[in-house]
């Protein structure tokens, strides 16, 4: 079904009701039926947890829908505001919608604090009215919602939020996002958002004039070259969280930031030309990172030392085998957008 569908199914105007394995099959199938760039769960994943991770997804999914399907910003906020109100009832032990249902329980076991949930509809509902950013540093501040949740979301999950490993989580959970937006300047384009920032752009001159023509230059490389160099150091910054997270978790962690410097590793090979056709991972590509996240994480227990060498060297014939798939959040757990 569309999403259009689900919404008059589920939506303000919607008297079904669900019970609670209804709800976790549906958040299990908008997790497996939503293709994105990076792994929301592979098979490494402790079984237990796949169910909160779903119902996480599923929460994404639907906030980013609300602001990105509607086709009408006033709509979407209207819409974004009875998505708020769903989630304030949940906390409150009143779930109707199926994806609160589940998610009721996974806050309950995991304790989770309403905190993130909010910041990232707050993200959305700022999608609806910013829609170019003049500066990196408001456009990182978007960050602080539209991505950094997630990753707190997951700490959350995995029995290891502290204040130092959600530092680090932002550290790559923004880098994540950039190169999100990186890989997408024309797709968002054509949704009329531009997340370079004005101030990069006319550093290296490149005019808005040649960005909505779609207009490859070297200017433009230039300031692409800029922009995968910096999120790269932000990726870096985020890589000593790997080693701190329990269990097999933290290779799913090292596969968002592996599939991240993949990414820029794929805009970097063509010339930082993002403008003609939109960089994406292979299967093969995919399967090298779990290889190279699994050897990291095996020098991380021992002792030893993982090498932060960019992701362009790993091998490409480990075996993998994505379970389920998402984005990255948006898109990662990629957050949507």
């Amino acid at each position: 079904m569309s999403f259009q569908d689900d919404l008059r199914r589920y939506g303000p105007e919607a008297a079904e009701r669900v019970s609670r394995d209804e709800a976790c099959a549906y958040c299990a199938h908008l997790t497996a039926t939503h293709y994105e760039n990076f792994s929301v769960l592979t098979w490494l994943t402790p079984r237990e947890h796949r169910p909160a991770f779903q119902s996480i997804y599923a929460f994404c999914r639907w906030s980013d829908d609300l602001g990105d399907e509607i086709g009408d910003p006033a709509r979407s906020v209207e819409l974004l505001k009875w998505w708020r109100g769903e989630l304030r009832a949940m906390y409150q032990g009143q779930m109707r919608h199926p994806v609160m249902v589940a998610l009721a329980e996974t806050v309950s076991s995991y304790k989770i604090p309403i905190d993130p949930f909010e910041a990232l509809i707050d993200a959305f509902v700022q999608d609806q009215t910013v829609t170019e950013y003049q500066t990196y540093s408001q456009l990182v501040d978007y960050c602080t919602r539209s991505a950094n949740p997630v990753g707190h979301l997951v700490l959350h999950v995995a029995g290891a939020y502290t204040a130092e490993n959600a530092r680090l989580s932002d550290a790559t959970c923004t880098a994540l996002q950039l190169a999100n937006f990186w890989q997408d300047v024309a797709r968002d384009l054509a949704i009329g958002r531009i997340y370079l920032p004005r101030e990069d752009r006319q550093q290296f001159g490149y005019p808005e004039s040649d960005l909505k023509a779609l207009r490859f230059t070297p200017a433009f490389a230039e300031l692409m070259s800029f922009e995968v160099e910096r999120t790269r150091a932000l990726f870096d910054q985020g890589r000593a969280l790997v080693p701190r997270i329990p269990g097999a978790l933290a290779v799913d962690i090292d596969l968002f930031s592996r599939g991240g410097l993949a990414i820029l590793d794929r805009i970097e090979a063509r010339g930082f030309d993002v403008l003609s056709s939109r960089p994406a991972l292979t299967r093969w590509t995919k399967i090298g990172l779990l290889g190279r996240a699994l050897v990291g994480l095996g020098l991380a227990r021992i002792g030893g030392r993982p090498r932060t060498a960019r992701s362009s060297s790993i091998p490409a014939a480990v075996s993998q085998e994505m379970a389920i798939t998402s984005s990255a959040a948006a898109r990662p757990l990629e957050s949507p957008r």
